[in-house]
């Protein structure tokens, strides 16, 4: 994927940053706090052009690499972090297709997805597992022209308001390793057998739907099997959740840098024993602190972007990226709200909304407890004695 020169992502990110200014904002706290799914921003969205990020411009999506589709992350995410949940997964599924699809099952998906049209998601996650990905219970069971797929998948994003999946099942249940017994289907939400499920409601990530999808024998067209070819799906979700990494990575750091802007406007305003509290040492050392992390882990995210589109394998630069700009961001909305003191603490300030949202990073798109493993995997077989 080619990089974008600097003065067009200058005016893509510009565009973003309006948006986000002009039309976040204002509503964004009565949003989030009824837990309103924004339907006028997010059709916003689709005519900026942001379900087609990187959807190539040959299906009319933008063609964007991936340090740019990181800016718009970040861009949206010091606005308002659940704005980036429809078009997250969203570009984890045109990802799967785009790269490992039919020319047939591009045609029919990607143009539609990059205008917004047909909005995505993936169906990876289990309730009876999550980051242990080989130990799913879902099956698609070969029927005729059909699959039948049954079982469920939990803490879906777009499972209420999506229209279609790539939902990973197992087509040969005696594999081994059961891996190579996976497939990703492309499951429409009318197909028969196919429903969703309650919405789960969160700490925080609030007015983006999160819901269990259920299948009682959904039957998905055969030739919606991606690439056509069974036991290939474990290989090309692992390879799309890459740019997935990427996107939390990115989300992370614009909630951070929020959290940090108004902790460092707030520092100079309020006063404490006759002067600014910036002038406090104590919180100059948390200011420098968490800039510093911020800009560390936006250099991880856009390195691993570089890396990405450079055609790299980057699971462990992702993965990096992802967990320590995760942790960062979790410490800086917690530092933010001390240097706000009481004041951080009620939700007349966005400040207690970084600390709630914060968490989802951690813990999505693969814990960061199981990130530290594949990361340690990785370097010692890059180090093998």
């Amino acid at each position: 994927m080619p990089e974008v020169n600097k003065e067009t992502q200058a005016q893509i990110i510009s565009l973003v940053s309006d948006f986000v200014r002009r039309d976040v904002l204002p509503v964004v706290k009565d949003l989030e706090a009824k837990d309103i799914y924004p339907e006028d921003l997010i059709d916003q969205m689709a005519e900026l052009g942001l379900f087609g990020i990187t959807i190539p411009q040959q299906y009319g999506g933008m063609g964007l690499d991936h340090t740019t589709f990181a800016m718009i992350f970040e861009e949206l995410s010091k606005g308002w972090m659940s704005l980036t949940g429809p078009i997250g997964t969203h570009h984890v599924m045109a990802s799967i297709i785009s790269n490992f699809g039919t020319p047939t099952q591009k045609e029919t998906w990607l143009p539609k997805m990059a205008s917004g049209e047909i909005r995505g998601g993936l169906g990876l996650t289990e309730p009876s597992g999550g980051s242990d990905i080989q130990a799913i219970q879902t099956k698609a069971v070969k029927n005729g022209n059909y699959y039948e797929i049954t079982g469920s998948k939990m803490f879906i994003t777009n499972g209420d308001h999506g229209h279609a999946f790539a939902v990973l099942a197992k087509t040969n249940e005696n594999a081994n390793p059961a891996y190579r017994g996976m497939s990703c289907f492309i499951v429409s939400k009318d197909s028969p057998g196919f429903s969703v499920g309650k919405k789960l409601d969160k700490l925080g990530y609030k007015g983006v739907s999160t819901c269990e999808l259920i299948f009682q024998d959904a039957k998905v067209p055969e030739n919606e099997l991606v690439g056509q070819v069974e036991g290939k799906g474990f290989a090309q979700v692992l390879s799309a959740l890459e740019s997935g990494r990427i996107n939390v990575a990115a989300r992370a750091v614009g909630v951070a840098q929020a959290a940090f802007e108004d902790a460092i406007r707030y520092s100079q305003n309020r006063e404490s024993f006759g002067k600014p509290i910036s002038s406090h040492q104590a919180i100059q050392l948390k200011l420098a602190d968490m800039a510093t992390k911020i800009q560390a882990a936006r250099l991880l995210t856009y390195e691993a972007a570089k890396d990405k589109d450079n055609g790299k394998r980057v699971d462990l630069q992702s993965g990096m990226a992802k967990l320590f700009a995760s942790e960062m961001c979790a410490y800086v909305a917690m530092e933010s709200m001390r240097i706000h003191g009481g004041y951080g603490y009620i939700k007349d300030l966005p400040v207690e909304r970084y600390y709630r949202d914060a968490p989802l990073m951690i813990i999505g798109e693969g814990t960061n407890e199981i990130l530290s493993l594949l990361i340690a995997k990785r370097l010692l077989d890059e180090y093998k004695l």
